[in-house]
């Protein structure tokens, strides 16, 4: 029974954005971009995505509180049997912002300008409290904020997910050699 209670519990948790899903990555990365992004609260530390073939992926977890994006722009290029397929996904802009609660993004980089509001870096990444439900273990390197924005937000992502997307403006597109994001 106790497990039972637990298992309902994260499921519970992970439903509402407190919690991230854990998943095998796709093994392609991709793009994400946008004008600016602003957010309360930020948690971030470094760990390791695996894909379902046990290769791992040196990501800094990216824990945002709630995000207010003014467009974003996701891009994967996949190899088909008929050529490089891009994944593009656009959302925003003239329709409205985007915005995500508890956005959880395993990032191998992450460019723009930036502005942290109360910032901790080098906190132990056991002891983050910004985002509800983002730890890293004991011992491990760590830094948070109270308040971000981050303007021209380029980066190369394994995985993203949020408790609640808004996408407004919502478009997706498949073509051979599609245009990407940047």
């Amino acid at each position: 029974m106790p497990a039972v209670l637990s298992v309902g519990a994260m499921a519970s948790m992970m439903g509402q954005g407190a919690l991230a899903a854990s998943f095998a990555v796709s093994g392609t990365s991709f793009q994400v971009a946008s004008g600016k992004l602003t957010s309360q609260g930020l948690s971030s530390y470094v760990q390791t995505d695996r894909s379902a073939d046990g290769k791992g992926h040196p990501v800094a977890l990216l824990g945002i509180g709630d995000a207010r994006l003014s467009d974003i722009c996701q891009a994967a290029e996949i190899a088909t049997p008929v050529g490089k397929v891009v994944f593009r996904l656009t959302a925003g802009g003239k329709a409205g912002e985007v915005t995500a609660t508890s956005l959880v993004i395993d990032a191998e980089d992450l460019v723009g300008d930036a502005r942290f509001g109360t910032a901790q870096i080098g906190r132990d990444a056991s002891t983050l409290d910004q985002v509800a439900g983002i730890k890293g273990e004991a011992g491990k390197f760590g830094l948070q904020a109270g308040d971000i924005e981050v303007a021209g937000v380029k980066s190369h992502a394994w995985s993203a997910t949020g408790g609640n997307f808004r996408l407004k403006g919502l478009s997706i597109d498949v073509s051979l050699d599609g245009e990407k994001c940047f």
